[in-house]
């Protein structure tokens, strides 16, 4: 049996502290929230983020931190993304030498542009920081439909430690060195979800969607490859397979969001409906400016920007894409003549 913290009892945090229960391991869960923790200690069962996943009554629940960290064989951090650098702080003084640290957020510092693992590693230098990305919505983690990630790390034996942690015959895990590709594929591809909310919202079609996300997969590549990732991730399941279900599932918060700024509603108002942290939101300046940095263009997610800060309409967004000046698709590739 492992020991194993949760740090973050949001949708997310609940369902993997509910797979790793049934993978054997001993499962503590920490939240700030004191009403959450005394829910989730009365109900077993998170009925406002995750309704009708019952949990085991021998996981323990709690507000303490120190207890959650201390003496745990792995920990696992779940808060999201804009809460990352403020939850290491404070986890930093109870981690020892080497603990695995396996972050699952997904999402870009906008004040330093720092990925969420190089945001722990700088809180807490003497964790083991590992990642772990994927098409994986909570809630069907949470009743056990089959579902694909993969664990990243900066060597294989910690990638595989946390592999073996996680994976049973519902949820398989692939391993990976290529962390910043991981990253940076889980936190665009928020991004570009908000733009397929955006053309759900406007009543657009099938033919729509598909080409925001080519062209969306297109662009995350882009910026991935010159930040020093590797293309091949961004093909695999971190990139356009998470890519796709962000798109296309009635489960992600970033398309919902973006579908009621497509029917008209402000980014506060969308959000305010939608009462969970809109991720994309978070990463979409954040991308912008690693696309100046790195001198690449991003226009889909430049319209986002649009939309979202400059109070520009998601149809006036899509006409401008549409008549773009004329490129072919690949320059890379020659005509015989």
């Amino acid at each position: 049996m492992v020991e194993v913290g949760v740090i973050g009892a949001g949708s997310w945090g609940i369902a993997l502290a509910k797979l790793l229960h049934t993978n054997g391991n001993k499962v503590t869960v920490w939240s700030i929230v004191e009403d959450e923790i005394k829910m989730l200690k009365e109900k077993h069962e998170h009925v406002d983020k995750l309704p009708g996943v019952k949990l085991p009554e021998d996981i323990l629940f709690t507000t303490d931190l120190a207890e959650t960290v201390q003496q745990k064989d792995m920990l696992v951090l779940a808060v999201p993304s804009v809460f990352t650098r403020s939850t290491a702080k404070s986890m930093a003084p109870y981690v020892t030498e080497k603990q695995i640290i396996v972050c699952v957020a997904k999402g870009i510092e906008e004040s330093t542009l720092m990925t969420i693992s190089d945001v722990v590693e700088q809180e807490i230098p003497c964790a083991d920081v590992s990642v772990m990305c994927g098409p994986s919505h909570a809630e069907e983690v949470g009743i056990g439909l089959p579902t694909t990630v993969v664990a990243g790390a900066k060597t294989k034996a910690t990638a595989e430690r946390v592999q073996d942690l996680f994976m049973n015959d519902v949820f398989r895990v692939y391993t990976s060195p290529d962390m910043l590709g991981m990253e940076l594929g889980g936190s665009l591809k928020n991004v570009i979800a908000l733009a397929a909310g955006m053309a759900d919202g406007l009543g657009y079609g099938d033919n729509t969607k598909a080409a925001l996300i080519t062209r969306g997969i297109t662009e995350i590549a882009r910026l991935a490859v010159a930040m020093g990732a590797h293309v091949e991730t961004l093909c695999g399941l971190t990139g356009i397979g998470d890519l796709i279900v962000t798109c296309e599932s009635k489960h992600s918060r970033n398309r919902k969001a973006g579908m009621l700024m497509g029917q008209g509603y402000t980014m506060q108002q969308a959000t305010d409906e939608v009462k969970m942290v809109v991720e994309g939101i978070y990463s979409a300046k954040a991308a912008l400016m690693l696309a100046k940095k790195y001198h690449v263009e991003l226009p889909i997610i430049e319209e986002v920007n649009k939309v979202l800060f400059e109070n520009k309409s998601a149809k006036s967004a899509v006409t401008d894409l549409m008549i773009r000046e004329k490129r072919p698709e690949h320059t890379e590739l020659e005509w015989e003549s």
